[in-house]
């Protein structure tokens, strides 16, 4: 199942060759007598583990990671550590990451990355109220920041390139969303608001596949779909079934919700939106038939609130937060589902000396901790340890993602294959 490259580095995999020694130390120190006790026991606890893990995992050693993005073909990754610098990592050929450019232009909290795969530059917002369109000099090995004109006296909350990547939103604190594109004549980036009906902080934004059309989450329980045509680098849009008229900042449809909105997402076809919310939440509404409901569907969970979420086909949807672990949906017959969920830890349910040994020094070299126990609390027994910030897609088109990408305030990025479905355990 594992290819022998993974194994080679499987220091980089959630359980790496450096847990399985340790787990071969504690066999012994728990006097695992004979030898084939140990393989019988330990080894197949192990792999049962293995099975069940994200392809990798790693540890960039930066602080708790709040976003992160994808260069063109993956070999580099952009972070930020909530604070503000943007570190760009590149894969070396042993599987481990190596810093190559640390961006300083912001003064406050980074709080939006987004890497165009085509023309090869990244945007990032920022507490500080502006954002910056970072381009590789080749000659020079240097990202030249361009600053952009937002004209926010907020925060900026996120930011996010178009499908076309000639315009991208900053959404803000200060009720609205900027459209962002370049102007030529003036050699600067320039933006057009969106303000009302927003009541409140912009917290997140996705693009129609049209490249025309905008979804807006906010602060006032609202999901809310509008224009975001510019005519200056915009084709004339043609109807869809969210509507047909679209001059920029108009208001297509508005739904509500029972908390505040943590993502949106459009799915591949854009006939479907998505959301997660802070009451626990999944809703979804599909506009590709008149069959459709009119109203969204709602899944409401019993476990904490999601902030992020990411279509994986037409009819699935990876959503994760505050439950440190990845839940895949679908959508069937009207209705959202649970399909599975991801990440979920091995479970000794017999208790063995062996296997609390494994899972001791397991904890030990992950966590610098003999107990996965701190003042009486149990750590999660996920892979994130702590709540997760973003899902980025990773491998695939936007109807066929195979792999996406995980980020946390743990500090760790996982990459989690779901061609593998070993990684998923069932409801």
């Amino acid at each position: 199942m594992y290819s022998a490259n993974l194994f080679r580095n499987s220091t980089n995999s959630l359980f790496g060759y450096s847990e399985f020694v340790l787990s071969l130390a504690a066999a012994f120190a728990f006097r695992v007598r004979p030898f084939s006790s140990f393989v019988r026991h330990v080894l197949p606890a192990f792999w049962k583990d293995m099975s069940r893990a994200p392809v990798q995992h790693w540890d960039l050693g930066i602080g708790p990671i709040s976003c992160h993005a994808w260069n063109k073909d993956k070999t580099q990754l952009a972070a930020s550590a909530s604070n503000n610098i943007i570190h760009i990592f590149e894969r070396q050929t042993n599987g481990s990451w190596k810093e190559i450019h640390v961006l300083m232009e912001h003064d406050l909290l980074i709080t939006g990355l987004d890497w165009a795969s085509n023309t090869n530059r990244i945007v990032s917002c920022s507490q500080d109220k502006n954002a910056f369109v970072w381009t590789y000099d080749i000659a020079t090995n240097v990202w030249k920041p361009e600053l952009v004109l937002v004209r926010s006296n907020r925060a900026a909350t996120r930011v996010k390139w178009s499908p076309l990547e000639n315009k991208f939103a900053v959404a803000s604190g200060a009720r609205l969303v900027a459209i962002c594109s370049y102007e030529k004549e003036n050699d600067w980036w320039v933006s057009k608001q969106i303000k009302k009906p927003i009541r409140s902080t912009v917290t997140s934004i996705d693009w129609h596949p049209n490249n025309v059309l905008i979804a807006v989450g906010s602060c006032d329980f609202k999901v809310r779909v509008f224009s975001a045509f510019v005519k200056e680098v915009d084709e004339k849009p043609a109807p869809n079934p969210w509507g047909s008229k679209m001059p920029f900042g108009e208001l297509m449809k508005e739904y509500s919700s029972l908390g505040w909105i943590h993502d949106v997402a459009f799915s591949p076809s854009g006939c479907k939106l998505a959301w997660v919310s802070h009451d626990s939440t999944i809703a979804l509404v599909d506009k590709a038939d008149n069959q459709s409901p009119p109203e969204p569907v709602v899944c409401r969970m019993n476990c904490l609130p999601f902030t992020t979420l990411q279509w994986t086909s037409e009819n699935n949807i990876i959503a994760a937060g505050h439950d440190c672990s990845p839940m895949l949906f679908s959508y069937e017959n009207k209705a959202i589902k649970l399909t599975s969920k991801l990440d979920i830890p091995a479970e000794n349910k017999n208790g063995a000396g062996v296997n609390s040994a494994f899972q001791m020094f397991r904890n030990f070299d992950r966590n610098a901790a003999g107990s996965n126990v701190t003042n009486g609390v149990s750590a999660p027994k996920t892979l994130h340890q702590n709540a997760i910030a973003q899902i980025q897609p990773h491998t695939g088109k936007a109807d066929n993602i195979t792999k996406f990408s995980t980020c946390g305030i743990d500090g760790l990025v996982a990459l989690w294959d779901l061609q593998n479905r070993a990684t998923a355990s069932a409801k």
